[in-house]
């Protein structure tokens, strides 16, 4: 008899697929999404095929679903690496990093 699957076993660890920005070359209007190669993808209101602009960062695999902007990073306090918010370990160390702490009012 197979053992009971949890919730857990159902729960990627990683992206696996690439995410790339998508420009409508008419209205400039772009989208973030993890395309698959081979297929073209349209505006959902105008029809249009969609150009890729270019491959967002973190590269595929990656445990970090946020792009890799200013506003998405801390530094590890282990290696002083760069690593995105919603990661728990440092990407380069390895090392578990603290809680976020609050946002500076201004």
């Amino acid at each position: 008899m197979a053992p009971a699957s949890s919730r857990s076993d159902k729960v990627p660890l990683m992206s696996t697929q690439q995410r790339y920005r998508l420009r409508n070359p008419a209205s400039g209007r772009e989208v973030l999404i993890e395309a698959e190669p081979n297929e073209i993808y349209r505006d959902r209101d105008t029809g249009e095929e969609l150009e890729i602009v270019g491959k967002l960062l973190p590269l595929a695999p990656s445990s970090s679903k946020l792009p890799w902007a200013v506003e998405n990073l801390r530094f590890c306090p282990w290696c002083d690496q760069l690593a995105q918010k919603d990661l728990n370990d440092c990407p380069t160390c390895g090392r578990r990093m603290g809680p976020l702490g609050a946002p500076l009012s201004g």
